[in-house]
């Protein structure tokens, strides 16, 4: 498998669009085995202090809240775990008043129209200093990205993009307690956010799945830490995520996400599972030719690839690719805008795999810099070497 590779800056945008995703199905966890002990316990551990009143004690944990032992008395019928367990863990959260505020929407007056800047969003991120720290990251785990890419089609300059832009590999995962963030946002999601019940029951989901993944690997649910709506590790995985697409890719046994090698199998295995297809590009750069009611259609439907190249290049949109990577007429394609602001927007025709790095985060300017960033460090160590 040779997946084609990003290459960065605009007079090399046709290949910023050629990195591939895909390989194998889904590997289904069987054990994690004290997943975190080892790991949590001496990264993650509070320094000691005085003291403290315990959770009954205290009214600022969530031992006091009938609403979060209903919630602990739901998660045990559902999983099976001991209610005296799960009642203690949920116990145990803090309730968090910066949590709540940070989850609610932007005032009024934030929350005027800005038009969106690919250049400038590109920029933060394509930047000499994460390209160097991307560099010394992709060469302290080589093998392992080499392996990601042969075991599920993703290509290495994916991984590492996606890795550098959650957490600048390793160095930001976060230090708000997860069980603190979880509860409260499944128990106490603000009132005033338009979706709160939905939200609430999310979270109550993620809540249920951090439970158990604590319970089977025997780690004290205080112990993680991460950002506060409770992703965890280099790729920043909610729970579910973790229990559904965790690998354990240095084959020690358990899954730990603040280790590289797992990080690296589980993003590659992530975006498999969210629709990457192998020896497929992200995208296409395009020219533009059509009408104005060719492009409100086509770009109606978002970055769902549900066009087939035969019919954009007939409204107009010819798509510029090598003798070698030509797309067939009826590969499913999206035209996708990438605005600019007071400058021309940057158009490309994006397949399925940049709709998988859209389920990571939603934002296809976040889908572009991964596969811009990746490009990049790829490009900066050729030159090197």
């Amino acid at each position: 498998m040779k997946p084609l590779h990003a290459a960065i800056a605009s007079a090399t945008i046709l290949l910023a669009g050629m990195a591939a995703l895909g390989g194998l199905a889904v590997r289904k966890i069987e054990k994690l085995n004290g997943g975190l002990n080892g790991h949590v316990a001496q990264r993650h551990t509070p320094a000691q202090s005085a003291p403290q009143p315990s959770p009954q004690q205290d009214s600022r944990f969530y031992a006091h809240n009938p609403r979060a032992m209903r919630l602990a008395e739901r998660i045990a019928a559902n999983t099976g775990l001991d209610l005296a367990w799960t009642q203690e863990a949920i116990g145990k959260a803090r309730v968090s008043k910066a949590i709540q505020r940070l989850v609610l929407p932007p005032k009024a007056a934030d929350t005027q129209p800005k038009r969106k800047n690919w250049n400038a969003y590109r920029a933060r991120f394509v930047e000499p200093k994460r390209i160097r720290a991307g560099m010394q990251f992709r060469d302290a785990h080589r093998p392992a990205l080499q392996r990601a890419q042969q075991q599920f089609g993703v290509p290495e300059d994916i991984i590492v993009g996606v890795l550098g832009m959650e957490t600048l590999w390793g160095k930001q995962t976060g230090q708000i307690p997860v069980l603190d963030a979880l509860v409260t946002l499944a128990v106490d999601f603000p009132s005033a956010h338009p979706r709160a019940a939905q939200r609430a029951a999310y979270f109550a989901d993620e809540l249920q799945a951090f439970l158990r993944l604590m319970h089977d690997s025997g780690t004290d649910p205080r112990e993680p830490r991460g950002s506060y709506a409770g992703d965890m590790g280099l790729p920043q995985f909610m729970p579910s995520s973790w229990a559904r697409f965790g690998v354990d890719f240095n084959g020690d046994g358990h899954i730990d996400l603040w280790n590289a090698e797992d990080a690296i199998g589980s993003v590659a295995n992530y975006l498999r599972g969210k629709g990457g297809q192998a020896e497929l590009p992200v995208y296409y750069p395009v020219q533009m030719d059509a009408s104005d009611a060719a492009v409100t259609a086509l770009t109606a439907t978002g970055v769902a690839p549900v066009h087939s190249a035969e019919k954009l290049r007939s409204l107009g949109v010819t798509l510029l690719s090598t003798p070698d990577n030509a797309p067939p007429d009826d590969l499913q394609l999206a035209l996708v805008e990438m605005e600019n602001r007071d400058q021309p927007s940057l158009w490309i025709a994006a397949t399925a795999n940049l709709r998988a790095l859209t389920r990571y985060n939603p934002s296809r300017y976040y889908a572009m810099a991964v596969t811009e960033l990746g490009a990049a460090i790829a490009a900066a160590s050729s030159a090197e070497h």
